[in-house]
Formats: C-alpha cells, structure tokens, sequence
C-alpha cells in the first residue's frame, strides 16, 4: 500500500503554511480522506493556543515552568501525533515564546469560561453547534462544538466570520462525519465589537448554522 503524500500537510496546513497551490490540493484530498480530515480537526486548536502567546511577562517568584508543561499542552491539541511540520511552520522565537507565556500563565487561576451559544438553525439540517467567543488583546478565540447526526457523510463544513462591515472571514473547514462531534479552538484578529455573526455553512456556500452577535 503507498504512502499517503499529503499525510504530513495537516499541521502546515492549520498554521497557514502550505503555499498556495499545495493548500488547494490539499482541502480536495480533505474531500476524499477521514484520516487527515481527522487529523486536521484535532490540530484545529494549535492556530488559537500560539495566538495567545504574548510578550514574556515578569511575575515574581513564578519559577520556572515544569518541564512536562509544553508537551502535556501540545499532547491535547495534536493527541501525540506530529510535530515535525508544526515546527518547521513556527519560528524558534516563537516557540521560546511560548513556553514561558506558559509558565506565567500557569503561576495565574485562570478565569472562568464564558457560557457557551448554541447556534440557530437556518433550515432542516441534521447539525447542530454551540459556540462560546472569549475577547483578548490580539482578537477573539473562538471555541465551538458541531455535531452532525446524518446517517452518511456530509461533505464539508466551513466556519465563517461576518464583519459588521460585512467582510467575511473563512476561519476553518472540517468534514461533516456521522455521529461525530467536531471540537474547533479558533483565534481571530477580529475583535469581539467588530463580529456580527459566524455562521455554519457546507462548502458550497450554504448556510447550516447562524450566531447572531
């Protein structure tokens, strides 16, 4: 059996690395293929948890961060599988970045999550989503659920961010698998006072789902 040729793109792919020929060949082999769609979909989060990295800040007494902090927090996003490619998209800086953002982070309680939106439906459609929006100082992470109940694929689904300018911004794509439930972690630079909307829509434009904001 040969190798699958794009079977190292996903993590490229979800950094915005792939050139754009190979981006274009790559979502049509998403069409056809459930391992990398799946794989796609758990790296999904990666893009949002290296847009919260800020400049390092200093907190007295915060130690260094434990050494199983970076792997642990990679571990849930890409469930043990690739980081290769991911490197390769992601300067070193960065990744330095990072694992002190980390541990300051750490050394800080975190705030509790903002309640979570379930989104209207726009017809008869065998999906459904919640979507909950967090506000920070780089834009807006977007932490959704989609879960589609169909009895046989149903093609492609699209999350897509509506201005109130009205500009539209495609912020993921994933494959819509019977009884599967998709968990996207999305950043954005559109700030939370500049969104109208994100909707649900199949890859031929349709929309599935709205959230009115």
């Amino acid at each position: 059996m040969s190798e699958d040729p794009f079977a190292t793109f996903d993590a490229a792919y979800v950094l915005g690395a792939l050139a754009p020929e190979d981006r274009q060949r790559f979502e049509q082999h998403l069409r056809t293929c459930d391992r990398c769609a799946a794989s796609v979909r758990e790296l999904a989060g990666l893009p949002g948890l290296l847009a919260r990295v800020d400049a390092p800040a200093v907190v007295p007494d915060a130690g260094p961060p434990p050494p199983d902090l970076l792997p642990t927090v990679l571990k849930r996003v890409r469930r043990g599988r690739r980081v290769r490619t991911a490197v390769t998209a992601v300067s070193a800086a960065v990744a330095v970045s990072a694992c002190v953002a980390l541990g300051v982070v750490a050394a800080w309680p975190e705030p509790a999550p903002p309640p979570s939106t379930e989104l209207t439906a726009l017809g008869r459609f065998p999906v459904r989503a919640d979507a909950r929006l967090a506000a920070f100082s780089w834009g807006t992470q977007v932490d959704m659920t989609c879960s589609y109940t169909g009895g046989r694929s149903g093609g492609e689904y699209v999350l897509v961010a509506i201005a109130r300018s009205g500009e539209e911004t495609q912020l993921a794509t994933w494959k819509a698998v019977p009884d599967n439930t998709a968990r996207l972690s999305i950043g954005t630079a559109l700030r939370q006072s500049d969104l109208a909307a994100l909707e649900v829509r199949l890859g031929s434009g349709l929309p599935l789902l709205r959230l009115t904001l």
